[in-house]
């Protein structure tokens, strides 16, 4: 790319959570291939964000190459209204073969956020099936759920990125974030928030959400299996549905295929995305138990009212479909377990040093925490300059490498993550 090219980029492309009058900087990528990214000057960059956590088998595979290059010469899209193709009925058929007996229904979506509408507003039309209007959600505190508007009604109404939306969103229950820690011993007392507002609202609530074990990028913060139990244990005593976002945590993230794996526990609704399809292109997947689905389309409407232009895209299903089969061989299991024992022994030890509030690993994700907010744009050229890529945000500097990013490449961006902990100009004042 050409330094006309970035200027043009700077001033007329909008990236994520980007002012455009005072926009972070960008990094010019050419090019992808397993762990690295490389820069239009010819470096190589680590990367440990997995492409925000999607990208599990690393850039450039060639068996998800292929799938795509053998799909394209047949068909790239076909509406899915009235017509089936065989990416999606094998891709579904995955799905339903890996994921809880109960989840026999398949929703195909175009990104994790609109999983999340689809799964909301199943719940939604769940209730008005049963002649019952409830319109409401509980969920926890320092969640995150996306960027469309039910998803953000969901996330936390303060702390999150979109409590600027407050007075436009729906109001929903919002019980308090779970603090026993993932390897604490189980402390009952924890879910005391959640069981209050479950046992004053159930008779309203159309449905609970929630992210299982892991919130994402509401925090980074790990919970004990135990609360997700209790959780479980509530909606079923009042006959509520339970959504579980599994968009970030799916596919192996935390150790477990699924993050509701830990405690033992099935959704009535799952959302995936993300690494569904290896990172290579959008796409996810609400899913759903027979009675959910029945109840929904013998109600009024006859049917479930949402319909996405490119829902089942062939391309996006035969790469999923791959990916997938790749997941089935079953090499990620010891991918993530050295990932993660490699991380909690270069994390954990930084919880000493004193810019570091806390750090926390759980399978290919790891955690430092700050006391000080980052400076984004500073802390990205030193990470750049240090040949890794890792985007921080707020307090947090994190890991979320790639399954297949060899020991030497991981311990760049664990040692890179060490050497910023040392720049005061990298941190704001508190």
């Amino acid at each position: 790319m050409t330094p006309s090219d970035l200027a043009f980029d700077r001033r007329h492309i909008w990236h994520p959570y980007t002012s455009m009058t005072d926009p972070l900087p960008c990094y010019p990528v050419v090019a992808a291939s397993g762990s690295r990214l490389q820069l239009s000057d010819g470096r190589q960059l680590v990367d440990g964000m997995s492409s925000w956590w999607a990208a599990i088998h690393g850039y450039n595979h060639p068996r998800l190459n292929q799938a795509l290059q053998t799909q394209m010469a047949q068909m790239s899209h076909v509406m899915f209204g009235g017509i089936t193709h065989p990416a999606a009925v094998a891709l579904c058929r995955q799905l339903v073969a890996i994921t809880p007996a109960a989840l026999e229904c398949v929703f195909l979506a175009d990104s994790g956020s609109v999983a999340v509408e689809v799964a909301m507003k199943m719940a939604l039309q769940y209730w008005q099936a049963r002649g019952e209007k409830r319109q409401q959600f509980l969920t926890l505190r320092n969640g995150y759920h996306g960027d469309t508007f039910a998803a953000m009604s969901v996330c936390d109404p303060q702390n999150s990125m979109h409590s600027l939306y407050q007075g436009y969103l729906p109001d929903h229950h919002f019980a308090d974030a779970p603090r026993c820690r993932f390897d604490d011993s189980w402390q009952p007392d924890d879910a005391d928030s959640f069981t209050r507002l479950i046992e004053q609202h159930h008779a309203t609530l159309a449905a609970v959400i929630l992210e299982p074990i892991v919130q994402g990028a509401g925090g980074m913060r790990f919970y004990h299996p135990g609360y997700l139990q209790r959780v479980r244990e509530l909606c079923d005593h009042y006959a509520l549905l339970l959504i579980a976002d599994e968009i970030a945590t799916g596919f192996g993230r935390t150790g477990k295929l699924f993050a509701c794996e830990h405690a033992a526990i099935a959704p009535d609704i799952l959302c995936v995305g993300k690494a569904l399809t290896g990172g290579t292109m959008t796409l996810s997947a609400t899913m759903t138990t027979r009675a959910v689905a029945e109840t929904i389309s013998n109600g009024a409407a006859g049917c479930f009212m949402h319909g996405p232009t490119f829902m089942g895209n062939p391309l996006a299903c035969a790469v999923a479909s791959e990916s997938l089969a790749m997941i089935a061989e079953n090499h990620w299991p010891a991918q993530v377990a050295q990932i993660e024992q490699q991380l909690r022994a270069a994390l954990l030890p930084l919880r000493a040093q004193p810019r570091v509030a806390d750090a926390r690993v759980l399978g290919a994700i790891g955690v430092i925490e700050c006391h000080q907010p980052v400076n984004m744009a500073a802390m990205q050229q030193f990470f750049v300059e240090q040949g890794v890529w890792i985007r921080p945000f707020g307090r947090l500097i994190y890991l979320m490498p790639p399954y297949v990013i060899e020991m030497q490449d991981l311990q760049r961006l664990t040692t890179a993550i060490s050497a910023a902990l040392q720049q005061p100009a990298l941190f704001h004042p508190r």
